[in-house]
């Protein structure tokens, strides 16, 4: 757990909203120097507190695909089984979010694949062609309500 001040909160909430602006911007923004700002988001990314900095891509707007929420339970749970479950997962470029869950399946993905055909290799590639996977549970979005990837950090 890393400690954060006042203006590490408040160059993260900045940083969260947008992270396109220049560091005088941002420094302007947060009411600190150039020199200061950069120093501290230097400061924060060495930290890991900034994993990266990316461009969030409207998916409406460019790839008229789908999203499936897809549960996934095992049938073995030992630490390698669950370690080699999320390294395949990880190296699958159609998972966009991989969580480890409890109480119910042991995984919850969020895919996103261009049509129904490419969603059904995935899960045949990825999924079922593992002998360790008991259950794939599929559900299929219908409108993104909210995607709001910042960290509420007040």
């Amino acid at each position: 757990m890393v400690t954060l001040d006042s203006l590490d909160i408040r160059i993260l909430d900045a940083l969260q909203a947008d992270c396109a602006g220049t560091n005088h911007d941002l420094a302007r923004l947060v009411h600190v120097s150039a020199a200061t700002c950069l120093r501290r988001v230097k400061r924060l990314i060495e930290a890991g507190v900034i994993e990266r900095q990316i461009a969030i891509v409207s998916p409406d707007l460019v790839a008229r695909g789908l999203t499936a929420i897809v549960e996934v339970t095992l049938d073995r749970q030992s630490a390698e089984d669950l370690a080699a479950f999320a390294a395949l997962i990880a190296a699958a470029g159609e998972v966009q979010q991989c969580y480890r869950v409890s109480s119910g399946p042991d995984f919850v993905l969020v895919v996103y694949a261009q049509d129904m055909d490419r969603y059904h290799a995935f899960v045949h590639r990825t999924l079922t062609a593992v002998a360790n996977v008991r259950n794939v549970r599929a559900f299929f979005t219908v409108q993104r309500v909210k995607f709001a990837p910042g960290i509420p950090l007040r």
